[in-house]
């Protein structure tokens, strides 16, 4: 069977190895892996049909996003918080996880706080008019707002971030 022979399972290991460092190279790699499995059905008999594959790069892909982290000082101001954020259509998702420890520098001092990390999932476009709301709502002086871009994932949950913020 293809999928056991030593010339693809090569083929599929070195493929993977460079892919832990380069994600963006997968559809490079995945084409001659395809070509060999496609041939493989085809001289077995088995039709082999790449339009499934193929009607993923004909869709539009959606519009880039990002992960947010914010921390605020306990629950119910993560509620308050993650629930405007998403009734203005700021973000599709807030997870709220509390519990951390945060060790910092303020004010010339080192302080140490229990907190509650907000994980935010939006499109970059969203990024100022986030970080503006974030601002006017937090209690903090200086409230963290850090983006992070997703590089990749489940293109469903990429497209349901798109269509659930504004």
């Amino acid at each position: 069977m293809l999928l056991h022979s030593p010339v693809f399972l090569a083929d599929f290991r070195a493929a993977s190895g460079a892919l832990l460092g380069n994600p963006s190279a997968l559809p490079r790699f995945l084409s001659p892996l395809i070509g060999r499995v496609s041939q493989a059905s085809s001289s077995s008999g088995v039709k082999y049909h790449q339009s499934r594959a193929m009607a993923h790069e004909s869709q539009a892909a959606p519009a880039p996003s990002i992960v947010v982290y914010v921390t605020v000082p306990n629950k119910e101001e993560g509620f308050k918080l993650a629930s405007s954020i998403i009734t203005k259509k700021l973000a599709a998702c807030v997870n709220q996880i509390p519990g951390i420890e945060s060790t910092y520098w303020w004010e010339g001092k080192v302080e140490t706080d229990s907190e509650v990390l907000l994980i935010i999932k939006t499109k970059k476009s969203l990024l100022d008019e986030l970080t503006a709301h974030v601002i006017q709502s937090h209690s903090y002086k200086t409230p963290e707002v850090i983006a992070l871009p997703i590089q990749g994932g489940n293109p469903a949950y990429l497209k349901w971030i798109e269509e659930s913020t504004k």
